[in-house]
């Protein structure tokens, strides 16, 4: 029986009350500080970073890792990664819960679906760039692992959680030494590349006077933003907020029960399937609301019990949670070791990310360019959160398509990208033949997002 006062007690619980802590602190710092206010950066990240600098700080006086210090019952570290990995599968699984409002045809579902396939194809070129990077360190730095530029894709287009599970998956099947800091590294400076490139980007936008700034701060929510007519009442024996919690608690155990079937199923593949825990985690969470509307239509209940506001803040937390843990559980025993090759990666992610991204935008979504190439670019160094910071900064109440060309592009993106997530897994067995696959699919992905203007109609000819 453990006592109350027992570090073991106590010890989660004040490492949750630090990272909420830091987040307090970078908001308050963001908000007084003008350089930060302007800097774009997610608060989060923000307060992940202070983190990471006060435990370096830490490490350096006294020789030892902070967050494995008795106060944080000496497994603070580990208990990041988890909290990480975690916050990564509920938040997508509350935003699956959201419900789907809109339906596009024609011209708009064309948009979506290219904002899909543009989402893969920098995956891609992520991925490309980042093998080649490290296929070439590996030839100078004795004993690299030379799979780790493939991390690229998963720091920068999926954020935190990916590239810690990635980088996870590495570290035990294949001897990666520290694999998982060395994909949140990657993650942490996708952040950094998504508000530098971002501010630069529209410093000079604004400066050539092509941007037209909508400010979104006055915008008020209405009633029926918060709750719709036929919710379940917002307190009643329970409250609404748990309802939510309950159905993302359910969905996640769910989604635990599938990858515990694979894993019995296919026991070689055990830490990828776990690895998987995000999607597996939609999945669930898809059925669900399918099952909840079969209910409906049946008349067996006759109320909504799932509220979006709720389900987006919901959300919003765990990531905001998955992103200060993750850029806090950085070893920087990592950071020292592999510096170089990481700022390398971090400048070549940020200049094809940007350059590439510019391209598609211009060429392909001639009516909205910068509202798409800011909220895509965002996203694809950062997370969907990052895209839209940028995005309000010329779309401020998200008066063109581009926020729900991020939304919706989702499934398309799934679709197209699970291949290349697979090859992820390859990649450390075969890193040459793997940086060909990803050259042909990336080839194969741009004719089909450029399909209109490579296989342009011809015009007809008028017979006299």
């Amino acid at each position: 029986m453990s006592n109350f006062w027992d570090s073991n007690v106590w010890g989660i619980l004040i490492l949750v009350v630090v990272l909420l802590g830091s987040l307090l602190v970078g908001n308050v710092l963001k908000r007084a500080i003008p350089f930060l206010r302007e800097s774009l950066i997610p608060t989060s990240v923000l307060g992940g970073l202070i983190l990471l600098l006060i435990s370096a700080i830490f490490r350096w006086v006294t020789g030892e890792t902070m967050f494995d210090s008795p106060l944080f019952a000496g497994k603070g570290m580990a208990t990041l990664e988890i909290i990480t990995y975690h916050a990564l599968a509920l938040g997508f699984i509350a935003s699956t819960f959201k419900p789907t409002k809109e339906k596009f045809t024609g011209k708009r579902a064309r948009e979506i679906f290219d904002s899909g396939v543009t989402t893969v194809s920098t995956y891609l070129l992520q991925a490309i760039f980042g093998l080649s990077i490290t296929l070439i360190a590996a030839l100078i730095i004795p004993n690299f692992f030379s799979a780790a530029g493939i991390l690229l894709p998963f720091g920068y287009g999926q954020g935190t959680g990916q590239a810690m599970n990635y980088g996870g998956i590495y570290e035990t099947e294949y001897g990666f030494s520290g694999g998982k800091s060395f994909g949140l590294a990657v993650a942490a400076l996708g952040f950094l590349s998504a508000s530098i490139g971002g501010v630069i980007h529209l410093n000079i936008q604004k400066k050539k006077g092509v941007l037209n700034k909508r400010h979104a701060n006055n915008a008020v929510l209405k009633a029926y933003d918060i709750e719709s007519a036929n919710e379940i009442p917002m307190q009643e024996s329970i409250d609404k907020l748990t309802i939510q919690v309950a159905l993302i608690a359910v969905a996640y155990f769910i989604a635990y029960l599938i990858m515990q079937g694979l894993g019995a199923l296919i026991p070689s593949m055990k830490s990828t399937i776990f690895g998987f825990n995000f999607l597996i985690g939609v999945i669930s969470a898809s059925l669900i609301k399918v099952v909840l509307n079969l209910l409906k239509k049946a008349k067996i209940i006759k109320r909504d019990y799932i509220n979006d506001f709720l389900m987006t803040r919901t959300s919003n937390f765990f990531f905001d949670i998955m992103v200060v843990a993750g850029i806090a559980a950085i070893s920087v025993d990592i950071l020292e070791r592999y510096l170089g090759i990481l700022l390398i990666l971090g400048a070549v992610g940020l200049v094809i990310t940007y350059v590439y991204n510019r391209i598609v935008a211009k060429t392909l979504f001639k009516e909205y360019p910068e509202e798409q190439f800011l909220v895509m670019y965002g996203m694809l160094t950062g997370t969907a959160s990052t895209g839209i910071i940028l995005l309000r900064e010329v779309d401020g109440n998200f008066e063109t398509p581009a926020a729900d060309n991020l939304v919706y592009q989702t499934l398309p993106a799934i679709v197209f990208g699970f291949p290349m997530m697979l090859l992820a897994t390859f990649a450390p067995k075969e890193p040459i033949l793997t940086l060909i696959i990803l050259i042909v699919f990336f080839i194969a992905m741009n004719v089909l997002l450029f399909r209109s203007k490579i296989f342009k109609k011809k015009p007809s000819k008028i017979k006299e």
